[in-house]
């Protein structure tokens, strides 16, 4: 490999937040989802040369971003956009609230499958909205799917947006071009204007097509409001740099006027690590893919040879695993696991039922991928 993702570098000290929540215990974080990997040479270069530079001013996006971020766009996904469409943001969270604020009236209702990110969730109720959660259902073989008649059930005349996450956090599906129609369908039959939270969209482990949902038709891009940033990719959130891509004037004129006093300034240096990200960094994406992938593999021979009960979703995206530990009757998996020294996101955050799952973020070191899971393993043995 050309790069390094081996090294384990010291975070315990910093100012990760990831890290800190566990300081002076020894208890290993794979809970929040950054990485543990150095960030691309492109982004540390063009972060020192944006300091030499010294001056701090407030900033906006050079004409090189917007065309590097319309270049990329066509680049991976086929998807042709143009520069007015973009609505800068300092992170994707941000992009949630000011959607769920913008659209509609106080006491409106948004939809959305859980599990699912927490935002998804917390996002309406900031902004006075009701939040309406469908359970996606597993299938035969494991991968979970929208429950279409549950979805049907739960519209009400107050329902105004669909907020989707494609590649999905935490249960890792690429939701094929077929279940994106069906959602396409679904919000134009009942007036939604769909929200997706595509951040994950570079880091598909599985040969599966990421598709935009606002690419499917015209009628599907003018009522989508996507969201993107380069930040879980190329392992730069705390740079803050993220965008919306709103095609329909008249959608992105009320998402900017929600944002207006509200919404801080870009950073600096989130733009220029953007810009580096998209232009330069492509041949360390592959070999962050095939680590991930080799990760996510060790991950799954594990389970499946010393974690008794234990089951592993099928991870076809993002660096976080979704596992279901009912077998082992834990009342908060998340609180067990940490007192065996590893530090998990416990599955009732996502809106999961309590004591059966955790997610597990495996973009870490190969070393502390095992070590953390030789931890688990004991845990359970003694339990």
């Amino acid at each position: 490999m050309t790069f390094d993702f081996d090294t384990v570098i010291d975070r315990a000290n910093s100012d990760s937040r990831k890290w800190r929540k566990y300081a002076g215990r020894d208890i290993l974080p794979l809970w929040i989802a950054d990485m543990d990997f150095a960030a691309p040479p492109a982004i540390l270069e063009a972060l020192h040369r944006r300091v030499d530079h010294r001056v701090f001013g407030y900033g906006q996006p050079l004409p090189s971003l917007t065309e590097a971020v319309v270049q990329y766009c066509a680049t991976h996904y086929h998807w042709k956009i143009e520069p007015a469409w973009i609505v800068w943001l300092p992170g994707l969270v941000t992009g949630l609230n000011v959607a769920a604020g913008a659209f509609g009236e106080k006491g409106d209702a948004i939809l959305t499958g859980t599990p699912v990110y927490p935002p998804f969730m917390s996002a309406p109720k900031n902004m006075g909205r009701e939040t309406s959660k469908v359970a996606l259902v597993p299938r035969a073989d494991g991968r979970y799917e929208f429950d279409w008649a549950a979805l049907e059930r739960a519209i009400t005349p107050r329902t105004r947006l669909f907020f989707l996450c494609n590649p999905h956090n935490p249960v890792g599906r690429v939701f094929t071009r077929p279940e994106l129609e069906q959602v396409a369908a679904f919000c134009e039959r009942h007036n939604l204007l769909l929200v997706s939270d595509d951040i994950h969209c570079d880091l598909i482990l599985d040969d599966l097509p990421y598709i935009p949902a606002a690419t499917l038709s015209s009628a599907a891009a003018a009522r989508t409001i996507t969201l993107m940033a380069p930040s879980k990719t190329y392992n730069m959130p705390g740079l803050a740099c993220s965008f919306a891509v709103i095609s329909d004037p008249k959608a992105r004129a009320t998402f900017t006027r929600a944002m207006a006093g509200i919404v801080p300034e870009m950073n600096v240096l989130g733009l220029a690590a953007c810009e580096a990200a998209l232009r330069d960094s492509e041949p360390w994406r592959q070999e962050l893919l095939a680590y991930l992938r080799g990760n996510r593999d060790f991950l799954a021979r594990f389970i499946t040879e010393h974690l008794r009960g234990v089951k592993l979703t099928p991870c076809e995206a993002t660096y976080l695993a979704w596992l279901d530990v009912s077998a082992h009757a834990l009342p908060n998996p998340g609180e067990f696991f940490e007192q065996h020294g590893v530090g998990l996101s416990d599955g009732v955050q996502f809106g999961a039922p309590a004591g059966r799952f955790v997610r597990f973020n495996f973009g870490c070191p190969r070393a502390t991928l095992a070590e953390a899971l030789a931890r688990m393993k004991r845990a359970l043995a003694a339990s």
